[in-house]
């Protein structure tokens, strides 16, 4: 299924292909777009919905047609190696930005992954975040009222909520403070009037859209190149150097495993109420930035490295403003997802697929 054949991917795609909450049989016969395909969520979403096709007999009658959305062939082929021979799988070269976007064909549904997750390129293209974010989604939800799709998911991000100071637990009616004059907040209010626009087409045009208010989402398939603070901790582990932070770590992480994230949006696009937001993180796995760096130091490098503080006046890295909040994810649940991997495993494969990758 891989072209770096990741055992451990390998392994997540198969737990994804068996979970009996995702209806499957609902998609078989049905196009399904992905978005930011190439991306970590987006190609395991595409990953996962062709291996449905070589598992399941309905699927293999009536497979599930995968398009991959792309602006770049030669990272698809990359990313997606030997799907190319799949006859259900294509690539679709588009650019959401161009206002004569279009799609030819069938599309019954659609899962809109691509976003912009670094935080640096936020700090220092603030215009772009912000029209990529708004003006590709509408186009893409414009697509959806013209095809009147049978589901849409879109991906956004625990940051709408803003500042807690609290460190409450967040339900998706919950909203927190953010600075509009900060150029950091950039993210947040785009992904704010995304959210709005998602509700607006459901209301005016009938989308059948649901919102996943996804933690930072971690775990096999993760790219060695990948700069997030799981990222770097799990690097510093593997190399035996000091975990460097660059802020006091006192703002409160949420996340949740690659595997348990996709599980999550497949069962959305089919069971999701319309309209409506749902957290998508592994309570358990709530931790200071700090405290996760310790973690890592105590639990996964056996104390032979430590965490050093490396304070740098501004916000040059980009990093989002201090926040003390732990996600419910109980909306979610109600679906019957459950969370299958806590944070040592999680980090543990991760490690494990880097190692693997080079």
């Amino acid at each position: 299924m891989t072209k770096e054949k990741d055992p451990y991917l390998e392994e997540d795609l198969r737990e994804i292909v068996a979970e009996n909450e995702i209806d499957w049989e609902a998609l078989a016969g049905c196009s399904v777009l992905v978005t930011g395909s190439t991306g970590l969520i987006g190609s395991l979403l595409v990953k996962a919905l062709c291996m449905a096709n070589q598992t399941f007999t309905f699927c293999k009658e009536k497979p599930i047609r995968v398009l991959a959305l792309i602006r770049s062939r030669k990272k698809a082929e990359e990313v997606f190696g030997s799907l190319y021979t799949e006859e259900a799988f294509s690539c679709v070269v588009a650019d959401l930005m161009q206002e004569e976007f279009a799609v030819e064909g069938e599309v019954d549904y659609i899962l809109h992954a691509a976003a912009q997750t670094a935080s640096k390129e936020m700090v220092e293209h603030p215009v772009e975040t912000i029209r990529t974010a708004v003006k590709g989604t509408g186009h893409l939800l414009a697509l959806a009222a013209q095809k009147k799709v049978r589901g849409m998911v879109y991906l956004s991000s625990m940051e709408v909520y803003g500042s807690f100071l609290d460190g409450r637990r967040v339900i998706e009616e919950m909203s927190g403070y953010v600075d509009p004059l900060a150029v950091r907040s950039n993210y947040p209010l785009a992904k704010r009037l995304c959210e709005n626009l998602c509700v607006a087409y459901h209301q005016e045009y009938g989308v059948p859209v649901r919102i996943a208010r996804l933690a930072q989402t971690f775990g096999a398939g993760v790219l060695p190149t990948d700069h997030r603070v799981f990222a770097q901790f799990a690097r510093s582990v593997m190399e035996k150097k000091d975990i460097v932070l660059h802020t006091r770590g006192q703002s409160e992480g949420n996340y949740c495993y690659t595997a348990d994230t996709v599980r999550a949006l497949l069962m959305l696009l089919t069971k999701g109420k319309s309209g409506e937001a749902y957290n998508i993180a592994n309570e358990e796995m709530h931790r200071k930035i700090a405290d996760l760096a310790e973690f890592a130091v105590g639990t996964l490098a056996d104390g032979r490295i430590r965490v050093v503080y490396e304070i740098p006046e501004g916000n040059s890295f980009g990093y989002a403003a201090d926040t003390r909040m732990c996600l419910d994810a109980s909306r979610m649940r109600e679906l019957s997802w459950e969370p299958k991997h806590g944070l040592e495993d999680s980090f543990r494969r991760l490690i494990a697929s880097l190692a693997v990758r080079g």
